[in-house]
């Protein structure tokens, strides 16, 4: 039912967004041009400074499914080969935490599922591999739980198994989806000890964000990724933050190629010039022969898989039936995150000082390690130059692809 309340949702959405064109190009994440197999796991939010996660559900594929079947959606094997990762051998002692709202009750069981399912080594609070606290850093009192946000939940868990199984696990759950306390559930996971933290959640900038900079996500040796959004044009928070590596989405493919594997822009890919942010010198030398539309922050700065359909199998049971398939950038950003668990150097790189440094221009200086996008265009808005579009005509970087996507571990820190 919740399915099918999803779907009548994003038609009434999408014929608003139709009548009102204007409002639907400047309000992110607020116009779903989702094909008619994809539902939002979260809704839009309501009320501002209030984030939304950015998992996308396949609705056509769900349910249990046989278990000595392998599941609909790539696998660790999938990405690894894509990305070309060093996972088996890579991220022994990281910790990468994943700041999520609400709690997740079946969140280590189902991780355990999705676990052996892929032959990965097991990961619960018993061994120390896992470990789920709240915002506060305790063990009891978790917040109400949240079945989209439980999805959600379960995405990122896996993709973390999935890119680095050897890596130790935090989950942070904040108390509600208002920004302060997902904030404040980045702060507790650089507490306790993590090396990469991703948020795969986002919502509209506004003039509050750069005070949120400094309070929440400004972590020297920590590396803070966030997702760009599933909207298509437009910038989201924390995105646009020059404290984290935002992170965009693909559409990825098996090839006939030496790689084996292609990617182009998903349509879906957050992308754009922040309303608030100042751009970083690193930024600034990328982009000094584009042409100049942009003298802010631009978003996104890398990418990875975010198309639903080509997405990821994914185990969650709830408020569902199990093996699903998700795509979103909410599937990129702790794919990202991973990336940075598995490079092993995060404690050597701090962030920005006057848009000097940080994790988001290591990949800006280590290009080699990092796959290019060179084709697509995200939808919404009438854009039609690197802020929403990858091409030949500017190459080496596009608003919802950033730089590229992973070629190992050579360009995020690297990456």
């Amino acid at each position: 039912m919740r399915r099918l309340l999803a779907l009548s949702a994003g038609l009434v959405v999408l014929l608003l967004a139709a009548a009102s064109p204007v409002a639907a190009q400047t309000t992110p994440g607020a116009s779903p041009d989702l094909p008619p197999n994809v539902a939002r796991a979260c809704p839009v939010p309501a009320a501002p400074g209030t984030a939304r996660c950015h998992a996308l559900v396949r609705t056509d594929v769900h349910g249990p499914q046989p278990t000595t079947a392998t599941p609909s959606g790539y696998g660790p094997s999938n990405l690894q080969s894509a990305y070309k990762l060093p996972s088996a051998t890579a991220g022994s002692g990281q910790t990468v935490a994943l700041v999520d709202a609400y709690d997740d009750p079946n969140a280590e069981s189902d991780l355990a599922v999705y676990r052996s399912q892929y032959g990965l080594p097991a990961c619960t609070t018993a061994n120390g591999c896992f470990r789920k606290v709240t915002q506060s850093g305790t063990t009891t009192g978790y917040p109400s739980g949240n079945t989209g946000w439980a999805e959600e939940i379960s995405l990122d868990l896996d993709m973390v198994s999935a890119i680095c199984p050897n890596c130790r696990i935090l989950l942070v759950e904040a108390n509600s989806n208002y920004f302060s306390d997902l904030g404040t559930a980045v702060n507790e996971a650089a507490t306790l000890g993590a090396n990469a933290i991703s948020n795969s959640y986002g919502g509209s900038e506004g003039s509050w964000e750069l005070a949120y900079d400094t309070q929440y996500y400004n972590h020297p040796g920590v590396a803070v990724t966030a997702s760009s959004g599933d909207g298509g044009y437009g910038v989201e928070y924390p995105a646009a933050s020059p404290d984290v590596t935002a992170v965009g989405g693909t559409t990825l493919t098996t090839a006939s190629n030496s790689r084996g594997w292609s990617e182009t822009v998903w349509s879906g890919s957050g992308s754009g010039c922040s309303a608030y942010e100042k751009q970083p010198s690193w930024q600034q030398t990328t982009l000094t022969s584009y042409p100049s539309v942009c003298s802010r922050r631009v978003v996104a700065d890398v990418a990875a898989d975010a198309n639903p359909n080509t997405g990821v199998a994914v185990y969650d049971t709830y408020g569902e039936a199990g093996w699903l398939v998700f795509g979103g950038t909410s599937v990129a950003s702790p794919i990202i995150a991973s990336v940075y668990a598995l490079a092993g150097n995060a404690a050597s790189v701090t962030t920005p000082v006057n848009g000097v440094g940080g994790y988001g221009s290591y990949p800006y200086t280590h290009t080699a390690g990092i796959f290019e996008v060179t084709s697509g265009k995200n939808s919404r808005g009438p854009c039609r130059n690197y802020l929403c579009e990858a091409s030949t005509s500017w190459p080496g970087y596009s608003g919802p692809t950033g730089l590229g996507t992973p070629n190992g571990t050579n360009g995020i820190p690297g990456f």
